[in-house]
């Protein structure tokens, strides 16, 4: 379900942490101690986006991220070149689509990780097992994690991985850049006196949607539309199509896989009954960055505005 990334968050951990693993892991941790101390003594203590206190030796030169957004971030603030191996999911930049990678976020290869020796774990704690993330603590590596949970907080997650990576100055830049673009954009398109609802469908069968707290909510915000879920706390609420129609949305967007908008609005097209059927005010919307939380969610948010000021 590629249309809302992590989205299904399985909890159940399968893989079982062996021996050898903790082996290795020993192994490693002597390794990068020797290598840290060889290197340099200093070390830095940041605050992640939970609250976490986590240090680090400074500057980590080897950085896996577990979170597609942070690995965007990271390329985004001049730390690309650092990032040694991420997640299945991280396509964002281009870039990233030739590191090496360790799975998907729910089951990732943790041997095939320690065997990289990071000097620091970047996870996303909506995506990242949390059995994997507090395996990857009790392995005695750093682990720093990342949470934007709104446009507005991309821009500080980025400042925050900027001190983590050590490249502040190239991330508050980045940083003002999308903040002035998101600015822009809520400006130019979000001052609407009755802002027409909206359903945002990312997956078909089951039928899935959005709440109120997710990021492309706050996409619909900024372009000037309500969600029609949006009092909905879940950040993927399985729905029926009967609470869609007592609903009744002015727009229903299909927030689909590339190829698979067109498929997924004809299925709407049967229930006349609807407002956004009869006014034929459907979008078949594949830019997968807007389910993102990484730059590109705002470039992604810009093209829906387009889309949606066209109606």
């Amino acid at each position: 379900m590629s249309a809302l990334r992590g989205f299904v968050l399985p909890i159940a951990l399968t893989a079982i942490c062996s021996m050898s693993l903790y082996a290795l892991a020993s192994e490693v941790a002597v390794g990068a101690r020797t290598s840290r101390a060889a290197e340099s003594a200093r070390t830095l203590t940041v605050v992640d986006d939970t609250g976490h206190r986590v240090t680090v030796s400074y500057p980590p030169q080897r950085i896996v991220s577990l979170a597609p957004a942070a690995t965007e971030m990271l390329f985004a603030i001049g730390a690309g070149d650092r990032v040694v191996a991420t997640d299945d999911l991280s396509d964002e930049p281009p870039a990233a689509r030739n590191l090496p990678k360790l799975g998907e976020l729910a089951s990732i290869d943790v041997e095939r990780l320690i065997a990289t020796r990071p000097a620091v774990v970047v996870v996303w704690t909506y995506g990242t097992s949390p059995a994997q993330i507090a395996l990857l603590g009790r392995l005695g590596l750093p682990v720093y994690r990342e949470e934007p949970l709104t446009l507005d907080e991309i821009a500080a997650s980025m400042r925050r991985l900027g001190r983590l990576a050590g490249t502040s100055a190239a991330a508050d830049r980045a940083a003002d850049a999308l903040q002035a673009r998101l600015a822009a954009l809520a400006s130019r398109y979000g001052h609407v006196r009755n802002p027409p609802t909206a359903l945002l469908e990312v997956w078909d069968k089951p039928l899935y949607t959005v709440g109120g707290r997710e990021p492309m909510s706050d996409a619909l915000r900024v372009c000037g539309a309500r969600n029609v879920f949006g009092d909905l706390r879940q950040a993927a609420p399985a729905i029926s199509v009967e609470a869609v129609i007592a609903r009744d949305p002015d727009i229903i967007i299909a927030a689909a896989p590339p190829g698979k908008g067109a498929a997924w609005l004809a299925s709407w097209r049967r229930f006349s009954i609807l407002r956004a059927v009869r006014n034929g005010r459907l979008i078949a919307f594949d830019d997968q960055r807007l389910s993102g939380l990484g730059p590109g969610a705002i470039e992604a948010t810009a093209e829906l505005c387009k889309r949606l000021a066209a109606l």
